[in-house]
């Protein structure tokens, strides 16, 4: 659904009409593979925005991450899971996107920082698109259900209860 989205896979059916200005951030389960590990956040951030100086301001952006001091200079490869997701989440806000599209966002988050997440994700002003297999993250956050079945997606009448009873 996330590819379709995106326009990474044709549809089918229907019709995919994005405005052109639209921004979006997209979150995926293997952001990381993507980072050059020997980098630091800030680089990888400089790199990723080359147009934006000073560095100061990647900084603040990514101390609101918990990315804050050292830890925004370190090599991606001494940082845990948990701290690549919140570069991930830091990139993906930078731009100031209308609409986040994640893709089971909390992987190699714990607890604290699923609930920082579900937080901040209840103050974003836009649109918001999650995959997810976590049912306390999604019960937190969610209050539309979508069900995907045989190449359709369609509103699900219900909540994640009723959706354990059906399957």
């Amino acid at each position: 659904m996330v590819k379709a989205l995106l326009g990474e896979l044709e549809l089918f059916d229907g019709d995919r009409i994005l405005n052109p200005k639209l921004r979006t951030g997209v979150f995926t389960q293997h952001h990381a593979d993507s980072y050059d590990l020997k980098k630091s956040a800030v680089e990888l951030m400089a790199e990723k925005f080359p147009e934006h100086r000073p560095v100061q301001d990647f900084r603040q952006h990514l101390g609101a991450f918990g990315l804050s001091g050292n830890l925004a200079l370190r090599p991606m490869y001494l940082l845990s899971g948990g701290q690549k997701s919140r570069l991930s989440f830091a990139m993906i806000t930078w731009c100031k996107p209308h609409v986040l599209i994640l893709d089971e966002p909390t992987n190699h988050l714990d607890y604290d920082a699923i609930n920082a997440l579900i937080k901040g994700l209840k103050e974003f002003k836009g649109g918001l698109v999650v995959v997810s297999h976590d049912e306390y993250f999604l019960t937190e956050l969610c209050d539309r259900l979508y069900l995907v079945e045989e190449g359709v997606a369609k509103a699900f009448e219900g909540d994640l209860s009723d959706y354990r009873k059906l399957v």
